[in-house]
């Protein structure tokens, strides 16, 4: 097969469905870097995922006078020291215990004055209406259950809570998002994939003189399909170029400048350029192979004799 005959069949298909090749140039484009973006997202997910679980603490809160009056949990009392005493005790023979630190009611005090020190009810609250607690890291933050069987209803203790619930929330919602991004990927890869088999069909059909001369001649079925099937991968190709470039200018002006974020928000451990670059050979082989396939694919039926 000579080379030159193929480039240059290419060429006349592209320039004859000018318009079909330029839509299926964009939808191929618009999937694959919503393909790519999910699976950034899911890198971007499973990286926070590492880097807040292994800095979540399971806090056991105290009973104070003020909850011994208000809160069914504490209707014995305020805390006792014996009582204190022994919760810790007990929280350092636990084998899935990392660390346990105490925060008084004076600290517990300071630091919602820095944190929540412009709200109203700031002004209104005094340190002996604050919690103490304790602040327990746990080997591995799946264990949290353990903890609260151990001394939820304990005499002194008002609660236990698990800051990992609060990360779960907000990691559901980002998950949620890219299953969306996902779902969109494939309605656009389903109208990419239309797009080629009709693009293809279409440019057999204006050249049937051709290729029906060409079977006359004895060429084989896939020297007359190796144009068509090419200039579906060109496109595609040029679809998954677009992709990469969408995928590289997002990184740089989302999170390295522009919006800036990886500045904005120092607590997000953002994925590096190592992320990205390790998909784009992934969306180029997707781009140059998917519609490859589905031209060759839409051809044997059509092209047969």
């Amino acid at each position: 097969m000579r080379a030159q005959f193929v480039l240059s069949e290419i060429g006349v298909g592209l320039r004859r469905n000018l318009t079909m090749t330029f839509a299926v140039v964009v939808s191929v484009a618009l999937s694959l870097a919503l393909f790519g973006g999910s699976l950034l997202m899911s890198d971007q997910v499973s990286t926070m995922k590492g880097y807040w679980y292994d800095k979540v603490n399971v806090s056991i809160f105290l009973c104070n006078k003020s909850d011994a009056e208000s809160d069914p949990n504490c209707a014995k009392g305020a805390v006792t020291d014996d009582q204190k005493s022994q919760i810790k005790a007990d929280l350092e023979k636990m084998s899935v215990v990392d660390t346990v630190s105490y925060e008084s009611q004076d600290e517990a005090y300071k630091h919602y004055k820095e944190q929540f020190g412009d709200s109203p009810l700031a002004s209104s609250l005094t340190p002996d209406q604050m919690q103490e607690s304790y602040r327990i890291k746990l080997k591995d933050p799946e264990k949290y259950q353990v903890i609260a069987t151990a001394f939820d209803g304990r005499d002194g203790v008002q609660s236990v809570q698990d800051q990992k619930g609060l990360l779960d929330n907000l990691f559901g919602l980002l998950e949620g998002m890219n299953i969306a991004a996902l779902a969109m990927m494939a309605l656009m890869l389903v109208v990419a994939l239309m797009l080629i088999v009709n693009t293809v069909r279409v440019s057999a059909f204006s050249r049937r003189r051709e290729t029906g001369i060409m079977r006359l001649v004895g060429a084989s079925g896939f020297y007359i399909q190796a144009p068509f099937i090419m200039e579906a991968a060109v496109a595609g190709l040029i679809g998954g170029g677009l992709a990469c470039g969408f995928l590289i200018l997002a990184r740089y002006f989302i999170i390295d400048h522009g919006l800036a974020l990886s500045e904005k928000l120092s607590l997000i451990n953002f994925i590096g350029w190592d992320a990205v670059l390790t998909k784009l050979p992934l969306i180029l082989a997707t781009s140059l192979l998917m519609p490859a396939l589905a031209a060759f694919f839409a051809l044997r039926k059509y092209l047969k004799v």
